[in-house]
């Protein structure tokens, strides 16, 4: 039976597992929003392009499964380019559909015509125009495979539309089909290498493990635990490795980096061995990179090569995927166990670290009376109200690194935010794409005034479709890291940080049919939250925060993990 390019493309939707896609339509792609009502594929209208793909970035990163958006050609298609690299800075794996003028017609100028492929060449870990019918259910397919597989990414398809109308018999691609000569990451590790790195633990007086988001897309996040215990070593995360590790066990040092804690940063600096795992030594964690972790020998596995000795020279480099490489170490302890005592090897160092921490513990000063709210406090009562147990997005900027600093991550997928481009307006949208993938979950997104008028357009969405995502402002009136920025280093100038026009968050919400709720004392902020958590539907909660309230500690820029601000 002969279908139509839109069916065959919902066709291999279908079958890749596919039950929800984020999109926005126009005339490019309207044969494919004719056949989707005909498949079981639930569609989500978002109101603007780059809504979808953070949905369906948010989708991925909660659940697991490949995110996937439909939009048409042109600005339909430029306007996701924002969400395809942020996606591809953080290695998730989305599809993206986009729609294109017909073949005859490409070169031409033609209307809402634009070279998508070329624009998102280097955001993309691939992409593809499909210029024939015959090429479509094996494009399809390698596009999701190439997505969810080695290093996850971005893929994108551009679909002219001259090929969705063409009509060809359907044959689904085997998986031999899908292998490409040029496409083989090596996903088993050493075995050798492996026993080496456990040799090193053995010899190691003050171990580190520095966990990164590889550790959460391989799904490795229980065999990491298991390991950081059995070996007692500490464990410090990177931002896009918050919740690989649970948040309230001894062995956690918080998080690394610029806004990382005084015992993390310390240990990283005073260590004789780290375990990087699954993480890249992006420049917001090692500070001045010649200071960086100067006592220290370096291990460092991650499923893509280009990541090893790019910023940093390390001496045991390992080209694995995260998940197997920790179960295979995991079975050579168990192997081995009685036979060497990593407790009390390592439990001085573990001594140290803690110490530490209850000198120097991440903190801030509660407000006097008739201050206003503390934004920490804020996410603090988020915790202590979900005990560790909701979904949390994040915008970017303060109300980021106040959620990564006070909100004790229990576990993998848990956290969703924009790590590596640090996108604004990221939150909201991933986090209706969270609450799509669990409905039942408590899904809130922590905000910054200025961030959330990023995509705020997309209450229109979560309304529509009865999402109860929580959107929690931690509202100071400013761009609150430049504002920061521009204390701490430009002599107080804050030249258009301070967000003079304000909407009325509240009326706003209201005005979507969605439920708002103001807060401007500390008070009452349990009591309000409280309440919106427990509405079924869409709520603001804006919560009136200090406007000159930083983020401590800081390791200023171009300076190493030993010269934090900590006041």
């Amino acid at each position: 039976m002969e279908l139509t390019g839109a069916q065959i493309l919902l066709e291999c939707l279908k079958r890749e597992g596919v039950d929800v896609i984020f999109g926005y339509p126009g005339g490019a792609v309207i044969d494919i929003y004719d056949e989707l009502p005909k498949h079981p594929i639930q569609h989500i209208l978002v109101r603007h392009e780059q809504g979808a793909i953070h949905a369906a970035d948010g989708y991925a990163r909660a659940s697991g499964k490949t995110g996937c958006c439909l939009v048409t050609s042109g600005p339909g298609a430029t306007n996701t380019v924002t969400g395809i690299a942020t996606a591809y800075m953080d290695s998730i794996p989305v599809v993206i559909i986009t729609g294109q003028v017909p073949t005859p017609l490409i070169g031409n100028d033609a209307f809402q015509e634009v070279d998508i492929v070329g624009i998102t060449r280097s955001c993309t870990k691939h992409n593809y125009l499909v210029k024939d019918i015959k090429d479509l259910a094996l494009t399809i397919r390698r596009a999701f495979y190439l997505a969810h597989t080695g290093r996850p990414g971005p893929v994108l398809v551009d679909l002219p539309k001259d090929i969705m109308q063409a009509k060809i018999k359907f044959v689904w691609p085997d998986d031999e089909a899908i292998k490409m000569r040029s496409y083989n990451p090596n996903i088993k590790p050493n075995k050798r290498q492996l026993q080496k790195i456990i040799e090193l633990v053995k010899k190691a007086q003050r171990p580190v493990i520095y966990a990164g988001g590889g550790v959460i897309s391989s799904n490795a996040a229980e065999d990491l635990t298991w390991l950081a215990r059995k070996l007692h070593i500490p464990v410090t995360a990177t931002l896009m490795g918050l919740g690989c590790f649970p948040a309230d066990d001894p062995l956690w040092l918080g998080m690394l980096g610029m806004h990382g804690t005084f015992t993390a940063n310390k240990a990283i600096q005073d260590s004789d061995l780290i375990l990087a795992l699954g993480a890249r030594f992006d420049d917001r964690v090692t500070g001045k990179i010649a200071e960086f972790a100067p006592k220290a020998k370096l291990v460092h596995i991650d499923i893509d090569p280009t990541s090893i000795q790019k910023n940093v020279a390390v001496h045991v480099p390992m080209v694995a995927d995260m998940g197997l490489a920790l179960a295979e170490m995991r079975a050579i302890v168990e192997s081995d166990l009685g036979a060497f005592d990593f407790v009390s090897a390592h439990e001085p160092w573990v001594k140290t670290t803690i110490d530490w921490d209850l000198e120097h513990p991440i903190k801030y000063t509660p407000p006097k009376k008739g201050e206003a709210v503390k934004p920490q406090y804020v996410v603090e009562k988020i915790y202590e109200l979900t005990k560790g147990k909701a979904i949390i997005a994040t915008e970017v900027g303060q109300n980021q690194m106040w959620a990564a600093q006070f909100y004790g991550f229990q576990a993998p997928r848990t956290f969703l935010s924009s790590g590596g481009l640090g996108t604004m307006g990221y939150g909201f949208p991933a986090a209706i794409g969270a609450q799509m993938a669990f409905p039942d979950q408590l899904v809130i997104d922590i905000a910054g005034d200025g961030s959330i008028q990023m995509n705020i357009q997309e209450l229109a969405t979560a309304v529509c479709y009865n999402l109860p995502v929580k959107i929690i402002i931690l509202n100071n009136g400013f761009l609150g890291m430049v504002r920061q920025w521009q204390e701490l280093f430009y002599k107080k100038n804050y030249c258009s940080t301070c967000m003079e026009a304000q909407p009325d968050f509240v009326k706003l919400a209201e005005a979507y049919g969605a439920a708002g709720f103001r807060v401007t004392r500390s008070r009452d902020v349990e009591k309000v939250l409280k309440e919106a958590f427990a509405i079924k539907k869409t709520v603001i909660v804006d919560v009136r925060v200090a406007q000159e309230e930083n983020v401590y500690p800081m390791v200023p820029a171009g300076k190493s993990l030993g010269e934090m601000l900590l006041v």
